[in-house]
């Protein structure tokens, strides 16, 4: 059996999970955000060393390599995209998102917005043809602007995308492949099915923004594999939670797609235990991603809001807030706040030593004494613990006028506040019957997850065995997945009866089938591979879905109302049931990790315990003589007790007075309050 690797980028490390047989190794190594290419082939290397092979040698002998990268979010964030010129209806052009006057680096500068005539009516006719002279005034106009591509994105065209299809004929025409003139056109009707026109725009430009970034270090990362002697397809993963090659990717899929792989791990895990309602904590360096698994199924959004832009795509629903290791402290008018500003992987928090000068989290998770200065990442990167006394102290303890461990242990409690109350709004969210356990990873969510557990009323915790690294090792569970969607549009029950329109659904059914045979074949999986399931959306009139079934294989007729009666039944009383929207899944399965089970040890962890160093816990203690762990010597069984540390190579576990942790029969660890 082969190597399986799973990389996923964050803001601050760049986490590697390699499988060989029952071997597992993680890596981490920091994020070159200049060019992620890199650190994703320093990753590959650092795995390569752990089984001590060459890069070359355990890339031939890879099955599977899948990728989650932030590209597509740096690019955002970083607004360096490209240069759009825009193509709209009349009147849809007032209060657009992405056209923000106030902004210096908008995704759509003003004047880079042409209206076209044309008008497609509500029920898909064609009200008013499209001239074919306008369209190529404007596509001129913006290309004579500097635009690097057009979008085009037209009033009604999720009922009929025809003048969509005829503007991109006409400047293809114009315009052909092969002339250096050439430009990329990217429609709203190419990128969703979904309604919505200003969601439709946000989402077509959103796509296209980020599309050539992308292109450039997807295809130079699978270029790069292949000159190594890795002769399979490089695999992407996607929002939606699952991955596909970089030629049956769309740009858009990619965001956010790190914290979609964490929450379908926390699924995961959820049926190894037989718990159907988590929710999810990922404590990187940058950031503190939210999500909520609820009746064993992750929270999906067909309504995202990605950078302040509302979107009509699918996604796995995460809610992140600016709170992570690397999250800056700083006094304001007498008051401390710590993050959304994070000092990231370069310069890094001060105590990194690469020339950080502001005081982050782990500065003050150093000064309390819960991370080893000389174990940081298992001992292979050495931390300045006197910067980080030095930073806190110049910075922080100076404003707010108190000792260094009391302003240490502030910034330790504001931001366990800012996760728990971010955790507790999003658990409430949820509903009132929704009592969530916690599945807490991320390099430094174990650190934190007992002081955050008291704002957000938790008292059970879940921390994977590889929390660090947690989102890679969730990539290791994923398969091929795509996703396709269609407006339905039309009644599935009238007056207590179906009267679905059967030619055509089906119809519509069959195209989506199509379409993921073709995708398949690429992927490179026979029909007899693939599995398939359609999902109907719900609602008792309108387009915004108030529940959704789902019907295994792509026959849907005979199993329809059944499946309603079953699966919607509140729903299934009303008399009418409208269905605005029709999903098609098509997945394929690819080789995953495996989680063992061992037998219980005893509860005493003495065989694991190191030794003692001084850590402060409360304010007025001082530093306390605490006993500390080691996590690769704690046997299936035993019982950490609070207060104590407990190391692992890639991450520090601090549990706090009134805490025990355990270790259980899948060698994850599970903090509960006494």
């Amino acid at each position: 059996m082969g190597y399986t690797i799973d990389i996923d980028t964050g803001g601050t490390f760049t986490d590697g999970f390699f499988v060989k047989g029952a071997r597992v190794e993680t890596v981490k190594v920091p994020t070159t955000h200049h060019d992620l290419t890199v650190c994703f082939l320093e990753c590959i290397k650092a795995g390569a060393g752990q089984f001590g092979v060459s890069l070359e040698d355990i890339l031939t002998e890879t099955e599977v390599i899948r990728f989650s990268s932030t590209i597509g979010t740096n690019t955002l964030i970083e607004r360096n995209g490209t240069k759009i010129g825009l193509m709209l209806s009349r009147g849809e052009d007032k209060g657009l998102q992405v056209v923000n006057e106030e902004e210096e680096s908008p995704l759509v500068y003003p004047e880079m917005v042409r209206i076209l005539g044309g008008q497609i009516g509500k029920n898909g006719e064609e009200v008013e043809g499209l001239k074919r002279d306008e369209v190529l005034r404007a596509g001129q106009e913006l290309l004579d602007l500097g635009a690097r591509c057009l979008v085009v994105s037209l009033k009604n065209s999720v009922f009929n995308p025809v003048h969509e299809r005829q503007v991109r004929t006409w400047l293809k025409g114009e315009y052909p492949r092969d002339y250096l003139g050439s430009v990329p056109v990217f429609l709203s009707s190419d990128t969703t099915n979904l309604p919505g026109d200003q969601e439709r725009i946000n989402t077509a430009v959103v796509n296209a923004y980020i599309h050539a970034r992308l292109v450039k270090f997807l295809y130079k990362a699978g270029e790069d594999l292949r000159k190594r002697f890795f002769t399979r397809p490089l695999l992407i993963v996607h929002a939606t939670g699952g991955v596909a090659r970089v030629a049956n990717t769309k740009a858009i899929n990619t965001y956010n797609s790190g914290p979609a792989a964490g929450l379908m791990g926390v699924m995961s895990l959820g049926k190894l235990y037989g718990t159907k309602h988590l929710v999810s904590g990922d404590m990187g360096g940058t950031s503190f991603d939210i999500g909520v698994v609820r009746n064993g199924q992750p929270n999906f959004t067909l309504r995202p809001n990605v950078e302040g832009l509302d979107l009509s795509v699918p996604m796995v629903a995460i809610r992140p807030i600016g709170a992570g290791g690397g999250s800056i402290a700083t006094v304001r008018k007498g008051e401390l706040q710590v993050g959304p500003q994070s000092a990231g992987a370069l310069p890094g928090p001060a105590c990194f030593n690469l020339g950080g000068t502001q005081a982050t989290v782990t500065d003050a998770d150093v000064a309390l004494g819960y991370i080893d200065p000389g174990y940081y990442l298992g001992g292979k990167m050495q931390l300045d613990g006197s910067r980080a006394i030095e930073v806190i102290e110049a910075k922080v303890a100076s404003q707010l006028r108190c000792e260094m461990l009391e302003a240490a242990l502030a910034i330790r409690d504001k931001v366990d506040a800012n996760m728990g109350t971010a955790l507790k709004e999003v658990i409430e969210a949820t509903g009132s019957s929704f009592k969530p356990a916690l599945v807490i990873y991320g390099g430094a969510g174990s650190a934190h997850c007992c002081g955050l557990a008291k704002y957000a009323g938790i008292k059970k915790i879940i921390a994977p065995l590889y929390a660090s690294v947690f989102s890679a090792c969730s990539l290791s569970s994923m398969d091929i997945w795509h996703i396709y969607s269609r407006r339905l549009g039309m009644w599935l029950k009238k007056d207590g009866r179906m009267a679905i329109d059967h030619d055509r659904t089906e119809s519509l059914v069959r195209s989506m089938y199509a379409e993921a045979a073709r995708d398949m074949r690429g992927e490179g999986f026979r029909e007899d591979q693939v599995l398939n399931h359609v999902e109907f959306f719900l609602s008792r009139g309108g387009d915004v879905p108030e529940g959704r079934v789902i019907v295994n294989g792509k026959d849907w007729s005979g199993t329809l109302d059944n499946a309603l009666k079953k699966q919607t039944p509140k729903i299934y009383e009303a008399p009418d049931i409208y269905g605005p929207l029709v999903f098609m899944h098509a997945t394929a399965q690819i080789p995953h990790y495996e989680t063992s089970r061992f037998d219980l040890a005893g509860r005493e962890p003495s065989k694991a315990f190191i030794g003692t160093r001084p850590v402060c816990w409360e304010k007025g203690t001082g530093m306390v003589e605490t006993p500390i762990y080691n996590r690769s010597n704690l046997l299936p069984g035993n019982v950490v007790e609070g207060p104590a540390i407990v190391e692992a190579l890639d991450t520090t576990y601090v549990i706090r007075k009134g805490w025990t942790y355990r270790v259980d029969e899948y060698l994850n660890g599970i903090f509960e309050e006494v």
